[in-house]
């Protein structure tokens, strides 16, 4: 296995997100120190080495409401969550487990009263997977270290990509630059 480095500041100042594909890191750089986060990666398949948890351990880190939507794939309320009209710059994390999911730059309005990405920070950081319940047709969208739920992605966000992130702020945090 590699290691995929992500660094994120002590003192929330990120300025961009890279991608070193012959080394499989990521990193963000900053003016400021920064903690890093280390990600196993496969070499073969490309995928982050998983976080293992019991529900029981996952409880004790995790609000009611995170739980709720990070494990059991639950969904807030429209407008009601910290991020969904944030403007600030900086990178969007997992609240479940810290992985850089999102950045600033990619975010736009979409008018769902969710958080809404036309791409994730690195393709490598989240999973998908056909989610056809309650007869929706839709894909889910995964946090890929530690499985949790983030949201759906659906063809009708903005250009450059055509997607569209829909994600729940509860399942996020934000480091602001």
């Amino acid at each position: 296995m590699k290691n995929f480095l992500i660094y994120i500041p002590l003192l929330a100042i990120i300025s961009s997100c890279s991608s070193n594909k012959n080394n499989n890191t990521s990193s963000f750089e900053s003016t400021d120190e920064a903690v890093i986060v280390e990600v196993s990666i496969d070499s073969l398949t490309g995928s982050i080495e998983k976080i293992d948890r019991s529900n029981e351990d996952w409880k004790l880190r995790l609000t009611e409401l995170e739980y709720q939507v990070l494990r059991e794939a639950g969904t807030e309320r429209a407008f009601t969550g910290e991020l969904w009209d944030n403007k600030r710059k900086g990178t969007y994390t997992c609240a479940g487990c810290d992985l850089p999911l999102f950045d600033s730059e990619t975010k736009f309005r979409s008018g769902t009263g969710w958080p809404s990405f036309w791409e994730p920070a690195n393709s490598l950081c989240v999973a998908e997977e056909v989610d056809n319940a309650y007869g929706w047709n839709r894909v889910e969208v995964l946090c890929a270290r530690c499985d949790g739920h983030l949201g759906h992605v659906f063809e009708d966000g903005p250009e450059p990509t055509g997607l569209r992130y829909c994600i729940n702020s509860v399942s996020l945090n934000f480091v602001e630059n």
